[in-house]
């Protein structure tokens, strides 16, 4: 295990609503802090940074961290859509297994605006162009992401079958693992009655089928085990395995479950498992990318967690969820505790380095020493991370 990189250090601030945020800078200083007080080490031992965000200005990153001192390091921006808190991540251990550095900051944050996503630059074309040609869906008033997702919904229900209150589960399961999480923006809990009374939105989607619009910010302290152990550091958080895709062919043919993503989580999952050795029936914690019902029950097929075309099987049986195979976003995951896009993937991170830790508190899964992460971004970058815990 010596050559694999370790979280030495976690941090996040309470997510928030667009109404009620900090702006980003605040934010991304003040979970790095967390995150380097958790470590027990100061900025000053950081040799690179990697700051994730997608909304903002260049160089928002340094704007972030200047807060903690001018130490002259890299300060490298990272902006890949919905993944790129787990891009920064990706990159941190890169940084740290290649040798280049020793002790890597990983910081994600986002400063959203109320309401759905959108393109931001109407004068030339979008990253979606392609997207939308494979799609076809025609004209509709709803948001691109719920159109994509609604419609990788429909789809599978069109092929498997669907009943109409397993999406809405989903939301409800996301509810109530959300109400043990003081980082959660949506902490009240929710009936399938509720979910599925709240406005359409596309396909199969109801508003409380979708993620909400999240401000906030979540940071990761990576080490070398060698550095770890040298400065008296918790190195019993280990990468265990991690791999990114992107696109495939199979992508842009006509299979909106695969437009938006289902091939490329599966590639990089798969990668995942081979590297590290470890089978999906291994895994009893995964904190995966459920930015719309949708897609959080095409991520367990994704991820191997049950056989294609079991997803509504499993959610009945109740293998989501505490109780049951594996938990899943015992955070609360994108659709309780919020989605600030720059910070999802080092959110994920922080649950499940707490995951293993024992730190959980009253979302604690039991006896857990392997975690799994997934997080996706459309346009497209899927990012598969295996935490273990090791002695």
């Amino acid at each position: 295990m010596s050559d694999h990189a370790r979280i030495v250090g976690v941090g996040m601030v309470p997510f928030s609503t667009p109404r009620n945020s900090k702006p980003y800078n605040e934010m991304g200083e003040q979970a790095a802090r967390a995150a380097l007080a958790d470590a027990g080490i100061g900025y000053a031992a950081v040799e690179q940074a990697f700051t994730g965000y997608v909304y903002g200005d260049s160089t928002c990153g340094q704007a972030a961290l200047y807060g903690l001192g001018q130490t002259g390091i890299p300060i490298i921006n990272v902006h890949n859509n919905c993944s790129t808190g787990s891009s920064a991540l990706y990159l941190a251990r890169q940084a740290v297994e290649s040798g280049t550095a020793d002790c890597v900051l990983a910081l994600g944050f986002e400063q959203m605006r109320p309401g759905a996503l959108d393109m931001l630059w109407q004068d030339r074309p979008t990253p979606f162009d392609r997207f939308e040609e494979a799609a076809q869906q025609g004209e509709s008033e709803a948001p691109f992401a719920a159109r994509f997702f609604g419609g990788a919904g429909a789809a599978y229900a069109g092929k498997y079958g669907l009943e109409e209150d397993t999406l809405a589960r989903i939301s409800v399961k996301s509810r109530q693992h959300a109400a043990n999480n003081p980082y959660a923006v949506f902490r009240d809990p929710l009936t399938v009655e509720e979910v599925l009374a709240s406005p359409a939105i596309y396909g199969p989607l109801t508003r409380l089928q979708c993620c909400p619009p999240t401000c906030g910010a979540a940071a990761a302290v990576v080490c070398s085990e060698e550095y770890a152990r040298a400065h008296g550091l918790d190195a019993s958080i280990a990468i265990r395995a991690q791999a990114m895709t992107t696109d495939l062919p199979s992508t842009f043919e006509g299979d909106l479950t695969k437009l938006v993503g289902y091939d490329m989580a599966r590639l990089a999952a798969d990668r995942v498992y081979a590297a590290s050795g470890v089978s999906p029936e291994d895994i009893r914690v995964v904190e995966l990318h459920d930015c719309f019902t949708a897609n959080e029950l095409l991520s367990y097929e994704a991820l191997r967690l049950t056989p294609e075309g079991t997803a509504a099987k499993f959610i009945a049986d109740g293998d989501n969820t505490y109780g049951g195979q594996v938990v899943t976003n015992p955070s609360g995951g994108l659709l309780s505790k919020g989605h600030p896009l720059g910070a999802t993937g080092l959110a994920q991170c922080a649950e499940l380095v707490w995951q293993l830790r024992g730190q959980a508190e009253d979302r604690q899964v039991e006896d857990v020493t392997l975690a799994l992460q997934h997080n996706i971004g459309l346009g497209g970058a899927a990012v598969v991370t295996l935490y273990e815990k090791v002695r």
